[in-house]
């Protein structure tokens, strides 16, 4: 390791990592460091595009209805009425 660093904690915070180290079997070094991975990845992630974050999704989900796009305000209508 090259860089070392000092973090102070609340003490409710520190009792979770203390309980996720013992879960893991881990460090509190190293379930740190994998949250600080975690952590960065979303964040270098959110400079995308919100469409580029969620493309893998589009078109994944079937409604069973081929013009829901078309004909969406009717379709919100009906649920309304029938109370959905």
């Amino acid at each position: 390791m090259q860089e070392q660093i000092t973090v102070r904690l609340p003490a409710d915070l520190g009792r979770a990592l203390r309980r996720a180290s013992r879960q893991l079997r881990r460090k509190n070094s190293d379930i740190v460091r994998m949250a600080l991975e975690a952590f960065l990845q979303v964040e270098i992630g959110a400079t995308k595009n919100p469409a580029e974050r969620v493309r893998h999704l589009i078109g994944s989900v079937a409604s069973g209805r081929p013009d829901l796009a078309e004909r969406h305000r009717e379709y919100m209508l009906e649920a309304i009425r029938r109370g959905r």
